[in-house]
């Protein structure tokens, strides 16, 4: 039997819901009797240990009950997205004054990676503050002034938030 993402994120979902969470993400490898199911949940307070774990223990129950996961033994792992998250468009706003790390598809100023604060996201674009960036003079180091830069969110590849302690 072939593994039914929809069915198993129906189902995620309901208990999700029924936690106050929402499910960021599922992904399903291997095979035979090497399977895993990795449900990342996430809530806007951050996720704890024990979310993780009535979630697990709530959807695995379902799941083994309503056969989702058909064809014997996986492993179910949940977990939060982890501080350098990648970030989806409707996650954009909940980081407004985040350090992110992005690649773009097409160049934009020359330049396809940026790294800088999350000022603002709306209609499609997102404004990033730039980190100003050390540049060697034949004397010393000089921090060039940070820039903003707009972009849109079509042209975002992949962004994530970056950790800071």
């Amino acid at each position: 039997m072939v593994f039914d993402n929809d069915r198993v994120r129906e189902i995620a979902g309901r208990v999700a819901a029924s936690n106050g969470l929402e499910i960021f993400d599922i992904e399903f490898h291997g095979s035979g009797n090497n399977r895993m199911l990795r449900i990342f949940i996430d809530k806007p307070a951050g996720v704890t240990h024990q979310d993780c774990a009535d979630f697990s223990r709530e959807f695995g129950t379902i799941a083994d009950v309503e056969d989702a996961v058909p064809g014997g033994s996986y492993v179910l792992e949940v977990s939060s997205p982890g501080l350098d998250r990648k970030l989806r468009p409707s996650d954009y706003p909940r980081f407004i004054g985040s350090l992110v790390k992005l690649k773009t598809y097409q160049p934009v100023n020359g330049s396809q990676s940026f790294k800088g604060r999350l000022e603002s996201a709306s209609e499609g674009r997102i404004v990033l503050a730039l980190e100003a960036k050390p540049v060697k003079t034949p004397k010393k180091k000089e921090l060039v002034e940070a820039q903003k830069i707009e972009l849109e969110l079509s042209n975002i590849e992949v962004a994530n938030l970056v950790p800071e302690f």
